[in-house]
């Protein structure tokens, strides 16, 4: 199982799939598991690489803090170990807050760029409610199965089959982060911000997000599709944070659609 060293602590990667490169980053308290419905279709087409962050699954967790720059050194490494010089990059969510930074500090190893339910991070973007932040710090201390479902009302569209959700919360309980790696996530994505250095983001960039998103609302992605030279931006109906569990046939196709017209030479 191939690992790579990175700052002091060893990063779980995998790959799947042959052609162009395409680097996918997870999101807060998710492991690479989380991938399991975009992963094989996106590997019919590309040359997938995911990876655990640092904190998650089969990563270690180190002791805090975090940093979202540090989670963009780690990305980083899996690319060198994979022997990638440049690849489509995709984050989700605190993914997306990654490879937005990714994209900032290694822009030369950036084809193109997509970002898909996240935001800038920093007091110009745009929250959830109090109750959902507070709901957050919560789940570090909640029992397991009450951690796995407290979320679900605001990270999954109403319209989404019951069943295809529970087959999410079942890899969850399968890979449930630690409290303190979950925390130093979490911690991570509080001190971070890109408002002011969106406009340096030269790759061409797909924004993506679920239009009931409540963890993550969807002005965020207006906002960020506004500061990037030329971004598209893509609203997804009834999809809301996990929109690639609520949506997944849409929004395998607009991705799918954006990255053939960025093809690499």
């Amino acid at each position: 199982m191939p690992h790579v060293e990175s700052d002091g602590a060893r990063i779980y990667w995998e790959e799947r799939g042959a052609g162009e490169p395409l680097l996918m980053i997870m999101g807060l308290g998710y492991s690479l598991e989380m991938w399991g419905r975009v992963v094989p279709a996106m590997a019919e087409h590309y040359r997938v690489i995911v990876f655990d962050n640092r904190g998650v699954g089969r990563s270690d967790v180190p002791a805090g803090p975090y940093t979202i720059a540090g989670m963009a050194a780690d990305a980083e490494a899996v690319m060198r170990a994979a022997g990638v010089e440049r690849a489509h990059v995709l984050g989700v969510s605190m993914g997306g807050m990654i490879a937005q930074e990714f994209a900032l500090s290694y822009p030369e190893r950036v084809h193109s760029l997509v970002l898909g339910g996240t935001a800038f991070g920093g007091p110009k973007a745009v929250p959830a409610s109090p109750a959902v932040i507070s709901l957050l710090f919560a789940r570090a201390t909640m029992a397991p199965e009450d951690a796995i479902r407290a979320m679900v009302p605001h990270i999954y569209d109403a319209h989404t089959p019951r069943e295809r959700i529970e087959e999410d919360l079942a890899m969850r309980r399968r890979t449930l982060p630690t409290a303190e790696g979950y925390l130093a996530q979490v911690r991570a994505v509080l001190s971070w911000s890109s408002e002011d250095r969106l406009s340096r983001i030269k790759a061409p960039t797909l924004v993506i997000h679920g239009e009931t998103d409540e963890l993550v609302p969807p002005a965020n992605g207006r906002l960020i599709a506004e500061r990037i030279n030329g971004a598209e931006l893509v609203l997804l109906p009834q999809a809301s944070h996990i929109y690639f569990t609520d949506q997944p046939e849409a929004s395998m196709a607009a991705t799918l659609a954006f990255l053939r017209r960025h093809p690499m030479p």
